[in-house]
């Protein structure tokens, strides 16, 4: 008959259907969230919503440039009036966080631009291994988006992709106008179990067995089907994929009919064996065609057909959803390309009416290009049925060998290296030579000098032209290079968004490097309003700090100073490139811009630890190698946190190394009010201790979570460290600590750590300890206080005299706090013949401060 469809049932015994049916849904991830990345608004600086995501600002390419929408249409998603295009193969690089699945989308769409997007014919390949020498895998091959019907393209994939680099090249074809584009990229993990890795195969002949390597495989989307109901967008769907109607897929449009549940809420999601939102949402299983027996044509089935790549395999998904029938009926029967068919039985399966499930199959196609879906009623012996349905369909092809011969071009610096590499060990020993007579020579030079010879090997100077020695220095560190272009990419063009903040050097910005580095960028500013003279003065003084951060932090390593990635002195820029440290700086995490402690400070424990930890950098400057090395500026703007609240020393512009240094520069003092050794401020002497005096400084601004120099009516308040020392003196340092926490530290921890603040604060250098015994002692005060902890004595919290219950009195009103020390973050100069008394200098009124 016309209107019938004969099928071979080769049907299965009762008690097998739930093995090749449906895929273990124990292994489902119930608990599953959308990740919030990587959802990419390709060349654009600002980021978008679209769908259920947030689509982020454009910052993990590694080249091409950004076109803009010149006649954008209100009908057209901002996401889609922007784009990435590049000439060359274009790298976007991600961090992939863990092993499985993901969902990976491509989005196209040729708006109105200068270049013609459209024209654009490229590949796409991606790095599922981590593995550097592991092959890409090719994704799409000679795509342009003039083959599709569709404005707006959207390409998807499912694939196994391990933790860590993920690559994805845009690679325009050598044979078209030489060009590739891109407007969004979705790159996330999807639910755990969301692909079965065996299933039933299916050929030409019928069943043929399981298919059992299909997480190893790249599914690319061909077909999504919300049978019965409405176009699904990414708003509505839960891992915002895109349903189409299945009208024109039918191959008799009358023998359906469309039913529609009263209330998607009502769905039941979860049930052994069953389907969960994220595998198909609400609006897929709450419509439904079923047989249409209102007719007097008989139907015997329900037959959609699907054009595909031939002779090729495709993961089938379907999805039953029965809200209609009861549950006494016999079931249906699935039958595909009319030489399989399944027995499908709602009750077998979940159990309960209105609950969804799915069945996975792998299909081999035939050489037409068509793949055939049909249901039919399922009637076993003598019983009459006239029930089929079926709400939602899915075809993904599978890229059986994938493997693509695109080689990524390798970065310029490892060119260098290869080329310099193959000159061979002749030009190697020339160099060799080179360096051991210029050694000689600076050695012969510097024995007129006592201990300047350190001093030298440090910065690589010479007594007669520190300028041109340091600059001699700074050719050796050539590796920390950085190309000002790759700085502009990493920042953004140093964008304002990426904008962190601006100390006395310049301004800071984030950004992130050689896509998944992420970097602090720290540019110097050129001087506004000055004169020549001025602007060649400070000039010349930020070029002298600039040489030096990089030579101390370039030959200086350790896990508590800041590492400097590298530096870029191009034309007149002055750059330098530091790891990120994602708490920021010590002082912002202690109190506010109006000086008032956090609400939800740092525990006294993570107090002592940074104070450690900066202790133990202090320590390797002034004792960890052949050269001494004073930091002159240290204060808890200087000090920073890394993602675990563990502190690094930062800054070292102004620092000094050795004494024979100290005496090529001995015509200024420079340091921060507040931090500054008075003893040094006097005498212009520099030693290691006033290190220790500052460092002593930071201490009372841990404990009393205020700066260092202050605007108050009461004199002796200006300065934490005469105020620290004044209740130190009356035995009550307990009335200035932070109001955070009172309560919340062991007496004899804080007893040792006031006598440690205090011995650093002497007034003369000698008296000081050093920063070994102050890190000995800081490190006593820690396990004093987490040993009471542990034993959680009752004495730490009865005594009032020892936990600090009295009044407060450390706080003026909000209002009336400056931090002029700390507003700009510059340093002080000032002449050596000052001839300022010790007395004014620890007591500055709130004018000098300013």
């Amino acid at each position: 008959m016309l209107h019938s469809f004969m099928v071979l049932f080769t049907l299965l015994p009762l008690q097998l259907c739930s093995i090749f049916l449906i895929s273990p849904s124990e292994a489902l991830d119930t608990n599953y969230t959308l990740p919030s990345e990587y959802f990419i608004n390709c060349g654009s600086k600002s980021s978008v919503k679209f769908g259920k995501e947030n689509f982020s600002q454009d910052k993990y390419y590694g080249s091409g440039k950004p076109v803009t929408d010149t006649k954008p249409s209100s009908d057209t998603h901002v996401l889609y009036q922007t784009a990435r295009i590049c000439q060359n193969p274009c790298p976007y690089k991600l961090k992939i966080r863990q092993d499985g699945t993901y969902v990976v989308r491509f989005h196209f769409f040729a708006f109105s631009t200068s270049v013609n997007l459209a024209d654009a014919v490229f590949d796409v390949s991606v790095s599922a291994q981590p593995d550097a020498s592991a092959p890409f895998l090719s994704l799409l091959s000679n795509f342009t988006i003039k083959s599709s019907n569709e404005s707006i393209v959207v390409k998807e994939f499912l694939l196994t992709i391990k933790a860590g680099k993920f690559e994805i090249y845009f690679i325009p074809s050598q044979n078209s106008s030489g060009f590739a584009f891109i407007n969004a990229i979705e790159v996330f993990l999807a639910p755990t179990g969301f692909i079965p890795d065996k299933t039933i195969h299916i050929n030409s002949t019928g069943i043929k067995g399981n298919y059992s390597v299909l997480l190893s495989t790249v599914l690319q989307k061909v077909h999504r089907i919300n049978v019965g109901g409405s176009t699904v967008t990414a708003d509505n769907d839960t891992l915002m994929r895109n349903w189409i109607l299945d009208d024109q897929f039918m191959l008799i449009p009358g023998s359906a009919e469309t039913k529609q549940f009263g209330s998607y809420d009502k769905l039941i999601y979860g049930r052994p064996n069953g389907s969960t939102e994220f595998i198909a949402p609400r609006e897929v299983y709450g419509t439904a065609k079923m047989l249409n027996t209102s007719t007097q044509t008989n139907f015997a089935n329900i037959t959609w057909r699907f054009k595909v790549n031939e002779q090729a395999k495709h993961f089938v998904r379907v999805h039953f959803c029965d809200f209609v029938n009861s549950l006494e009926y016999p079931g249906i029967s699935l039958c595909i390309n009319g030489n399989f068919c399944q027995w499908i039985s709602p009750y077998e399966t979940v159990q309960r009416l209105a609950a969804p499930f799915y069945a996975d199959f792998v299909v081999e196609s035939a050489k037409s290009g068509n793949l055939d879906i049909s249901v039919a009623p399922y009637s076993p012996g003598e019983i009459v049925n006239h029930i089929a349905f079926l709400n939602g369909l899915e075809i993904m092809q599978l890229m059986e060998n994938p493997y693509s011969s695109f080689v990524p071009p390798r970065p310029k610096k490892k060119i260098l290296l290869i080329i310099a590499a193959s000159l061979g060990l002749a030009f190697a020993f020339i160099i060799i030579v080179i360096v051991i007579v210029r050694l000689v020579c600076m050695k012969e030079d510097q024995s007129k000098i006592p201990g300047l010879s350190s001093s030298l090997a440090l910065l690589g100077g010479s007594v007669n032209d520190k300028s041109s020695a340091r600059t001699a220095a700074l050719n050796l560190c050539l590796e920390l290079k950085i190309p000002f272009a790759e700085i502009q990419q990493a920042t953004q063009d140093f964008d304002t968004a990426f904008f962190i903040g601006e100390g006395g050097f310049g301004k800071v910005y984030g950004g992130v490097l050689r896509g998944d580095q992420k970097v602090a960028v720290k540019r110097r500013e050129p001087g506004q309003n000055q004169g020549l003279e001025e602007f060649q003065r400070v000039y010349d003084q930020k070029k002298e700090e600039f040489h030096r951060e990089i030579m101390v932090l370039s030959q200086t390593r350790h896990r508590n100073l800041v590492s400097l990635i590298g530096y870029c002195d191009e034309k007149s820029e002055m750059i330098l490139v530091y790891e990120f440290m994602e708490k920021g700086n010590l002082k912002d995490n202690l109190y506010d811009s109006n000086g008032c402690s956090k609400q939800n400070g740092l525990s006294w424990e993570q107090r002592l630890d940074i104070c450690i930890g900066t202790a133990k950098a202090l320590h390797h400057l002034h004792t960890g190698s052949a050269v001494k090395i004073i930091h002159r500026d240290v204060k808890s703007t200087n000090i920073l946190l890394d993602e675990n609240y563990k502190a690094k020393v930062s800054d070292f512009g102004i620092s000094k190394s050795s004494q024979s240094d100290l005496a090529l520069d001995n015509t200024c003092v420079k340091g921060t009010i507040g931090y500054m050794d008075p003893e040094y401020f006097m005498s212009s002497e520099l030693t290691e201790k006033s290190d220790v005096y500052s460092f002593g400084v930071v201490l009372l601004e841990v404990l009393c979570a205020r700066p260092a120099v202050i605007n108050s009516t009461q004199k002796e308040e200006v300065n934490l460290a005469d105020w620290g020392l004044h209740w130190l003196k009356k035995g009550q340092l307990e009335k200035i600590i932070d109001p955070f926490l009172v309560g919340k530290i062991n007496p004899n921890s804080f007893r040792k750590f006031g006598e440690i603040a205090e011995r650093c604060l002497g007034a003369k250098g000698c008296n000081r300890p050093t920063m070994d015994e102050v890190l000995y002692d800081l490190e006593y005060a820690l396990s004093l206080h987490t040993g009471i902890q542990k034993e959680q004595l009752d004495e730490s919290i009865t005594n009032a005299s020892l936990t600090f219950g009295l009044p407060l009195l450390l706080h003026l009103p909000t209002s009336s706090f400056i931090d002029p020390a700390e507003a700009n973050d510059q340093s002080i100069v000032g002449n050596v013949g000052s001839d300022a008394s010790a007395k004014t200098f620890s007591h500055l009124e709130a004018a000098a401060a300013k």
